[in-house]
């Protein structure tokens, strides 16, 4: 069951048919006990948190029907993980792909990842992934296994978002750099452009960030008490205004699922060009057909969410220096904001 919940997570099937991705027949001297607990103890790499997830999500089943966390298993139960795509073989297979490496050593590798590339192999996305691009690059590396979940990616950032992740090659390295991701001592910069202008040059916004309940590909933020999600804290400053739009740099103390996207959205700013979260509406601006034109340029320009992980610092888990790394912006943000600074322009003229 290994990084189910994660794949679960990138589902964009919608046709309601489910496969069984595992069966269980639960023993007849079996005691009554949780479910979530129960496949816990007999699932190496899988929390019962995740397990916990993946029940309230609909996908965990014992005679054929779905049941909830608390269940109780019985002897004779079968239990059964469904998951809403066919069973595929996830492991990482080292390609021949374009990689862009800031700076590698012995310890770990800093990348620049374009705009479009998934990072780790998952439901919908197998191949041509970072992490088989990662694998081609180490190949002949024999102490790194890109299948050894003690090795590898430190921390993720999504399909459409360009910019800076750290590898670890070995495992004492990914066990330094986790902790320090955990202890919220890296240093993360992000830019954006986002919708509406700010009527202040810097803020913060906190709030838990967890499962849209209704709509499972997106993020929603609940609040700090709700016990709900998962604690998130955002500052940003802004960098540049355009009047319907203001560009911005978001530093994180924290590192949540689509956590930028969710917390802008949340207080009044979607990510221009984010589909998921209504970015791709004109959301501010004027009524004209030349107007609507000019949006319509922009998103082609750059069409997916304006937002870049420009910089990523951290102390090297083996000399104890600090690191620090920043990606120029990507050509597509580039050539937007140079779109808005010339439509800017146009209006004062």
């Amino acid at each position: 069951m290994t990084d189910y919940i994660d794949e679960i997570e990138e589902q964009d099937d919608d046709t309601g048919q489910l496969y069984e991705h595992l069966r269980i027949v639960v023993d007849k001297g079996q005691v009554p006990v949780r479910i979530d607990r129960f496949m816990a103890e007999r699932l190496q790499h899988s929390s019962r948190n995740r397990i916990q997830k993946a029940a309230d999500a609909g996908f965990v089943h014992v005679n054929d029907s779905a049941v909830k966390s608390n269940y109780k298993v019985r002897p004779g139960d079968v239990i059964t993980l469904m998951l809403d795509r066919p069973h595929h073989d996830t492991t990482i297979e080292a390609e021949n792909l374009p990689l862009d490496v800031v700076y590698e050593d012995e310890a770990l590798m800093v990348i620049n990842k374009p705009a479009g590339m998934v990072v780790h192999p998952g439901a919908g996305n197998f191949h041509g992934t970072l992490i088989n691009a990662v694998a081609w690059h180490l190949r002949n590396m024999p102490s790194f296994d890109a299948n050894d979940p003690e090795v590898g990616l430190v921390h993720r950032i999504d399909k459409d978002t360009s910019g800076l992740l750290v590898v670890a090659k070995t495992p004492e390295a990914k066990r330094h750099l986790g902790l320090q991701f955990f202890n919220k001592t890296t240093h993360r910069s992000y830019n954006a452009l986002v919708w509406a202008n700010f009527t202040e040059d810097e803020g913060r916004i906190e709030g838990n960030i967890g499962r849209d309940p209704r709509d499972r590909l997106r993020m929603a933020v609940f609040a700090p008490d709700s016990e709900i999600g998962k604690s998130a804290v955002t500052h940003y400053r802004v960098l540049e205004r355009f009047g319907y739009v203001t560009f911005v740099e978001c530093i994180l103390e924290t590192g949540r699922t689509h956590q930028i996207r969710a917390h802008m959205k949340h207080i009044g700013h979607p990510m221009f060009g984010d589909e998921r979260y209504g970015g791709t509406e004109i959301l501010r601006g004027e009524r004209s057909s030349t107007y609507k034109a000019f949006i319509q340029n922009c998103l082609k320009i750059c069409p997916r969410q304006a937002l870049h992980a420009r910089t990523l610092g951290f102390v090297h888990p083996t000399t104890g220096k600090q690191m620090d790394f920043t990606s120029p912006m990507p050509q597509d943000m580039e050539q937007l904001l140079e779109k808005w600074r010339n439509y800017i322009k146009g209006l004062a003229n």
